[in-house]
């Protein structure tokens, strides 16, 4: 067989990109394939096994549409490119996720796409629980709160809240983390799989959770109301109001549900009840609700069977995977616990290692200061012991030096008589010699008038003879050159005589004068010097009684 003929056996093939939630796949088609092979390709190769609740989505013309089943892939009107995209999603929602979704991959897509319609605002929900809600979310992502590792700031990259509530509260995103983190603290110890259940559980009692909208109106001309079809049925609201339904249909009560082109009947159980009609913008509406409504339909018919030997082994499957791992989170809980109980050990036992580090070094340094101590009180007692031996001296000393000032008290007492009596001499002495002193002034003061006197005398007796002199000799006043050397001499001798005698009485007075005015000088000098020597005893005495009194 050649290789051309090879390659016509080779069934052709076609690419298309598979979007989950959180990833993206491709895959090779056969062109033959249908919507069923390309779907149940796609659920292997997820491992999901619970495919009744998901269908492959595609755009075409602005209206979002579900890929048939039962027909071939290419045969369908779907966007013409390379490769053709198909969006993997829930398609019908259970009545109650607890029961209903068995695998944890099926727990798992739901809880992604139900997350992203929230944030989206497709699903609406209240502020409070938007904050439970993320902060269920960030236990399945992060695990158990650390706060040595979970630090502040760990969550400015997660989309968790959606952004009409951000607008709705003029919050920082610090605080809105303080407040999503108070509750993620709270779960602690809560698996990955039992978060995520435990966010769509509270998801599913939103009023808009599983609804799918439909714009209708009760004639051709006006869109007035919105179709929501569910797990429980059909449901009419008005256009301003999807939380709360005017009228709503359960599956049981309803008989059977047509179209038309554009208009749709619904017919309840009830034969009596009013047929219900409306219209829809396009064909293509009515064909996909009422697809929409089948699969509800069919989903809630089996939901009230008894679950088939597929269901069971899945469900029994699922119970013993559920208590696998109860029974490896429990065994990880305990490990951990443990694990933390001798981190917690370990931590105690370096604080006690570090007290006890401290309390030996406080108790090295405490004996170090002690034996300082020590030292120093054994110094301070030779010290002491020394000044003791000085002491005991120094009182010896104290009492030969007391006996010795009682001796020089009583010598004192008899020298200061005796000096008060030297005292009281000196003081007749000095008053003597002051009334001497006066009398010899007075005395020296006569002598001076005597002097006085007498030169005055002389002075008078020089002129009186000089008087004379001339009275007797006038021709010798006149002519005193004529006259002979004998006898100039002779009356100068004469002169000479008289004047020389009353010089020898002057001489004579002048020098009894001045002895006797040297003696007084030399008895005050010596007067003097023995004052001084008083002076000096009395003193010496005065130091000396005062120091006897300080030893006393």
């Amino acid at each position: 067989m050649s290789i051309r003929g090879l390659k016509k056996k080779q069934p052709k093939t076609f690419k298309v990109k598979i979007i989950t939630v959180d990833a993206e796949m491709e895959f090779s088609c056969e062109m033959k394939w249908k919507g069923k092979d390309l779907f149940d390709l796609v659920c292997r190769a997820l491992g999901l096994r619970e495919t009744w609740f998901f269908g492959l989505q595609y755009t075409i013309k602005g209206m979002s549409t579900w890929l048939k089943m039962d027909k071939k892939v290419l045969d369908q009107e779907i966007p013409k490119e390379d490769p053709i995209s198909f969006h993997f999603l829930a398609k019908f929602y259970p009545e109650k996720v607890e029961e209903e979704l068995l695998q944890e991959i099926t727990q798992h897509l739901f809880f992604l796409q139900v997350k992203k319609q929230i944030l989206d605002e497709e699903i609406y929900c209240s502020p409070e629980a938007t904050v439970l809600l993320a902060s269920y979310a960030v236990q399945a992502k992060y695990g158990d709160y650390d706060p040595n590792f979970h630090e502040p700031g760990f969550l400015a990259h997660d989309e968790l809240l959606p952004k009409r509530v951000l607008r709705q509260y003029q919050l920082t995103a610090e605080m809105w983390e303080e407040k999503i983190t108070a509750w993620y603290a709270e779960h602690r110890g809560i698996a990955r799989d039992e978060a995520e259940m435990n966010y769509l559980k509270i998801a599913q009692d939103l009023e808009m959770y599983g609804v799918n909208y439909f714009p209708i109106a009760q004639n051709k001309n006006h869109t007035d109301l919105l179709l929501g079809v569910d797990a429980k049925g059909i449901h009419i609201y008005s256009i301003n109001n999807r939380f709360s339904p005017n009228k709503s249909f359960e599956w049981s009560a309803i008989r059977n549900i047509s179209y038309s082109e554009k208009e749709l009947t619904i017919k309840p159980l009830d034969k009596k009840a009013e047929v219900f009609k409306f219209f829809s913008s396009q064909l293509k509406v009515n064909k996909l609700i009422l697809q929409l409504c089948i699969g509800n339909h069919d989903l809630f018919m089996r939901r009230r069977k008894v679950d088939s030997i597929e269901i069971q082994q899945m469900k029994a499957q699922a119970r013993e995977e559920k208590a696998r791992k109860k029974m490896e989170n429990q065994r990880l809980a305990r490990e951990k616990q443990l694990r933390e109980e001798a981190e917690r050990a370990k931590e105690e036992l370096e604080r006690r290692l570090f007290q006890l580090e401290d309390e030996a070094r406080q108790a090295n340094e405490a004996l170090l200061r002690s034996q300082e101590a020590a030292e120093l009180l054994a110094e301070k007692a030779q010290i002491a012991e020394e000044e003791a031996k000085l002491l005991a001296q120094n009182a010896a000393e104290a009492e030969q030096e007391r006996q010795r000032l009682e001796i020089t008290a009583l010598k004192t007492k008899e020298e200061k008589r005796l000096m008060e009596q030297k005292m009281r001499e000196a003081e007749l002495i000095a008053v003597k010699l002051v009334k001497e002193s006066d009398r010899r002034a007075k005395e020296a003061e006569h002598l001076k008038q005597d002097l006085h006197e007498a030169r005055e005398a002389e002075r008078k007796a020089k002129q009186k003879l000089l008087d004379i002199t001339r009275l007797n000799n006038p021709h010798m006043v006149k002519c005193p050159q004529y006259l002979s050397a004998d006898t100039r001499d002779a009356n100068f001798d004469k002169g000479s005589i008289k004047l020389d005698l009353k010089d020898i009485d002057l001489k004579r007075l002048s020098f009894e004068i001045e002895r006797e005015r040297l003696d007084y000088l030399e008895k005050s000098r010596k007067f003097e010097d023995r004052l001084k020597e008083l002076k000096s005893e009395i003193y010496a005495l005065k130091l000396e009684e005062k120091q006897s009194g300080l030893y006393s």
